[in-house]
């Protein structure tokens, strides 16, 4: 199982935004943090305030932040919604024509494999991804990108 970037993306910026609680903090700022591309993390802050995992605020001063604790906010959760339906092979997909539909059982071993996947990631938040909160804050200043001032609060 892989993740898509979009997923993966979402999570770091949430865990970025995890660790500024008491500040907005800026699209440009994580994307240069991260060395992602500005454009495509304007996509997934869109989703992630869709999905209501983040606030954000337009204009001069704006920026976004958690709408939730990060104890409220699940790893599975984000997944789900990020990724959307899981379709890992055709006879998933609406389009479905494989010719053993209906008595192959790859999609029952498929379906339980997914949901203990996922009932791993329910088991774990923000806030635990949030633990080693010092050794984040350093590996991100370390990579010369982040921003000293903002990634000295929090």
């Amino acid at each position: 199982m892989e993740l898509t970037y979009y997923t993966d993306y979402a999570l770091r910026a949430l865990i970025y935004m995890g660790l500024h609680p008491d500040r907005l903090c800026t699209t440009p700022e994580i994307a240069e943090t991260y060395g992602i591309s500005e454009n495509h993390l304007m996509k997934i802050v869109h989703g992630l305030a869709q999905g209501g995992f983040i606030q954000t605020r337009r204009g001069k001063g704006g920026g976004m932040k958690l709408a939730r604790d990060p104890e409220a906010i699940t790893v599975g959760a984000v997944v789900r919604y990020m990724e959307g339906p899981f379709h890992p092979v055709e006879c998933f997909r609406p389009d479905n024509r494989c010719a053993i539909t209906g008595a192959c059982e790859l999609p029952a071993l498929l379906d339980q494999a997914f949901a203990q996947f996922l009932a791993v990631l329910d088991r774990y938040t923000l806030a635990d991804l949030l633990q080693s909160r010092k050794q984040l804050q350093k590996r991100l200043l370390a990579t010369g990108r982040a921003n000293p001032q903002a990634a000295s609060t929090g």
